[in-house]
Parts: C-alpha cells; structure tokens; sequence
C-alpha cells in the first residue's frame, strides 16, 4: 500500500518517518535545506489510506521499502522518531538494500522491565481510544497532539500493539537486543535519557554507529531544538560520506 508523502524533489534523499499518532507534518520545523527529504504519513496516519490491518512495524516498513522503490530513491538515510524508529529499524532489517544509515529519535522499543510490566494496561487505555491513550503520554506539541487525536482508534491500538505486545514486537529490551544485532548499518541515535542510551551504545553495531544524548529535554527532542537535530543530522552524515557504500560492499568491519 502507497502511503501519502511529501517530496522536496532535489539532493540526497532522507525518508522522514513519524512517531505514534503523528504525520508528516511533524518534521516541518526541521531545516533541511540540500536536501532531498521524503516525508511518509504511515498509514492509518495522516492522509494515507487507513485500512483495517496491517499496522505492525514490519507491514509498515513495507510500504516505506515499496515507495522507496516507486520513487526510485536508492538506498537512503532512513530517519524515525519514537515508533518511526521502530519503523525505520525493520526497514533496515526486512528490506537491508533500501537503507544506507539510519537515524533514530528517542525510539520506541528497549523498554526495561519496569515499562514492560504497562504495556497491558497502557493498550486497554488505547483501546478506549485518542483522550484516553493521549492521557498516558505527558505533554505532547499542539500540533501534536491534534494529530494524535485526529488517528483512528483501531490505528492507535494496533500500531501499539504492534510495538509491544503482538508476537514479533521488539519493543521490550529482550526482543529489541536481538533484533537490533541484525541492524547493519550506521545508526545514529539521539536520546533524551542517559540510561537507555547506555543501553543501546552497549549493544555494538557499525563502528560509524553514535549514541548522543540530549540531557534535560522530552521526548520530542527534535522538535525542543530542530536547528541543532538539523546540525547533529547534517555533522554525522558528513562523517558517512565515502564510508557508507565500503559497509554495504564489505559488511561491518571487524
């Protein structure tokens, strides 16, 4: 299935992929000018068809890896926020050839046993739908959470159980370590909070790979500060540049 995107048209392609709730607009306050950028609403999200089904992170990666091909992008840098990471992730897993580098904010999976133990009660919430699931999200931007609310419930429900609680859902730290280990390409990750940054830093991966940590800011970190995401994006792809294509010919050095 096609989802509704955004195409800037010109330079280095980026695939933008929103977190939980969202849509495309949600990376509008991000500068990226040079570049080529692609902003997916996932479907169920936004403008893009909503069907009954299909809402798991890898059907979701699959139209991302379908529209890549229709567009002809290449392998591209593929960006996630939160369950966008997820996304992105099973893009870089189930369709290796579509992604050279991933970028992943504030991800959605590598809950400790503690989150683990919500997640039954956090998708009953879900399930009464939007004012209920937005309940247990804190302080969401406006924008934000208009778009939350705008999302069909069944969408919100599935797409969270797809995360956590379905069979092949990553989200817990167990199933998210090994899953993660099958990511071979560069990963930058930016994360609010130390303690699952270590965690993820601690995983190993592509020795181009970086973990940074934005301390005191929320989980739309990249929304509190765009211009430096754009600057931090922009720094470590710089660092890619003639490297990227030696990982995919040679696979991660030892």
């Amino acid at each position: 299935m096609r989802p509704h995107y955004r195409d800037s048209g010109t330079g280095q392609p980026l695939l933008l992929v929103h977190g939980w709730g969202g849509d495309s607009r949600v990376w509008d306050p991000i500068p990226l000018p040079g570049y080529r950028v692609v902003a997916v609403d996932l479907r169920g999200h936004g403008r893009s068809p909503v069907p009954d089904e299909g809402y798991r992170p890898a059907d979701l990666a699959a139209d991302l890896a379908e529209l890549a091909t229709d567009l002809r992008l290449g392998p591209v840098v593929a960006i996630g926020h939160s369950m966008g990471a997820q996304v992105v992730t099973a893009l870089a897993v189930e369709h290796p050839g579509t992604v050279d580098a991933l970028v992943v904010v504030d991800p959605a999976y590598g809950a400790d046993a503690a989150e683990e133990r919500l997640f039954e009660e956090r998708l009953s919430a879900v399930r009464e739908g939007g004012a209920a699931a937005v309940s247990h999200l804190g302080d969401l931007p406006p924008d934000v959470r208009r778009q939350f609310l705008a999302t069909p419930g069944h969408v919100l429900a599935k797409c969270y159980a797809g995360m956590y609680t379905d069979p092949g859902a990553f989200g817990a730290r167990p199933a998210a370590e090994r899953y993660l280990r099958r990511r071979a390409c560069p990963v930058l990750c930016l994360r609010s909070l130390a303690e699952p940054a270590a965690w993820e830093a601690a995983l190993g991966g592509h020795p181009l790979s970086r973990v940074v940590v934005w301390a005191g800011t929320g989980h739309f970190l990249h929304l509190e500060r765009p211009a430096a995401f754009a600057a931090l994006l922009t720094r470590w792809l710089s660092t890619l540049e003639g490297d990227v294509r030696g990982w995919r010919r040679g696979g991660i050095p030892s």
